[in-house]
């Protein structure tokens, strides 16, 4: 099982912190075929997360704890400007020695830039930093957008929510974007039940096992979703008969194959709402739900919601989620604080 260690250095923002957890977990959670370990290694001279809410690490895993990891995520922290704690760059430098991916997130991006493994590669940190960072490490090409970026083994990004498209983009090059897209709105709708009234929730299916017989025959159902397919239509490109069939669909997903067929198209309905503005009648006929009545039908009885309630209630919980980006006009832009300008109380974390 691939592990994830993430250095927690002293006043590491305490979301920064729980979003690894948060996002690799889901993954697993929810694709029986994913698997990671994640752990979390007290750096040295580490107290307490940052304000506004901080808490303590109960921990047994110290530098340790990154010498046998396969990812190793570097949060922000206090005092990131100055050179790291004693250990800390040469175990980052040995990491990438054996071949370990490194993470950086929001002002980690200082800290890892300090051991000189960026140099002449991009990176990327939280906006309000990245001319600072550049200006520190001239050789360092620095994403002013705080982007995810990707300078092989190294991943930056700003530390808007934690990390969390960081965490995203490392399950996507593990597992494809599928994998990755379900999670991102695992994340969003548990921040939405820990933060937010009750909203929308998810239609989910499970995809089979790595390597299960009916993997060929997932991916090509979802990519026709929008054809007319029927239980033969099904059977027949699986090499089964529509018994076997049905028998290895509860078997592997725990649904019989029209079932999962239909889920599947909510959950293709669900990601064309939340990543466009595409009318319902066009999303029922790119989902093969045919008319919007039947779209909206459908979409109630497995979301709870309507098509237009889940669009309006996603895109307000990215909005409220993002805001800290230190976007122009936002509050962020004016905090004067040595931490990063995410650490806000109303932020999860």
């Amino acid at each position: 099982m691939p592990v994830i260690a993430v250095l927690a250095l002293d006043g590491v923002p305490g979301h920064q912190l729980t979003a690894p957890g948060v996002a690799f977990g889901s993954a697993a959670r929810h694709h029986p075929h994913v698997g990671y370990e994640v752990r979390y290694c007290a750096g040295p001279g580490f107290r307490t997360t940052g304000g506004p809410a901080p808490f303590r690490l109960d921990t047994r895993w110290g530098l340790e704890g990154l010498e046998d990891a396969d990812t190793v995520l570097v949060p922000g922290h206090d005092g990131f400007r100055a050179d790291p704690p004693p250990g800390v760059a040469e175990a980052l430098r040995a990491a990438a020695a054996r071949g370990s991916r490194i993470g950086a997130i929001g002002t980690g991006t200082f800290t890892l830039a300090a051991t000189g493994l960026l140099d002449g590669r991009r990176a990327a940190t939280g906006r309000r930093y990245a001319a600072e960072l550049a200006g520190r490490h001239p050789r360092i090409t620095v994403d002013p957008e705080g982007s995810v970026t990707e300078a092989a083994p190294f991943h930056s990004a700003a530390g808007v929510l934690g990390g969390v498209d960081l965490c995203l983009r490392l399950i996507t090059l593990d597992h494809g974007d599928p994998v990755a897209v379900e999670t991102e709105r695992q994340v969003f709708l548990e921040l939405h039940e820990r933060g937010e009234p009750a909203g929308p929730t998810r239609a989910a299916h499970q995809p089979g096992p790595a390597g299960s017989r009916l993997g060929p025959t997932l991916r090509w159902l979802e990519a026709h979703l929008d054809s007319p397919l029927t239980l033969n239509d099904l059977a027949d490109h699986a090499g089964l008969t529509v018994r076997g069939l049905t028998r290895r669909f509860r078997t592997e997903t725990g649904l019989p194959p029209l079932q999962y067929l239909l889920r599947a198209r909510i959950q293709l309905a669900q990601r064309l709402l939340e990543r466009g503005d595409e009318p319902v009648e066009r999303i029922a006929a790119r989902t093969g739900l045919g008319t919007p009545a039947n779209l909206r039908h459908h979409f109630q009885h497995h979301t709870g919601t309507s098509p237009r309630t889940y669009r309006t209630a996603f895109r307000s919980l990215v909005s409220t989620l993002t805001w800290a980006d230190g976007r122009p006009g936002d509050p962020a832009q004016s905090a004067p604080t040595d931490s990063p300008a995410v650490d806000r109380p109303d932020l999860p974390g």
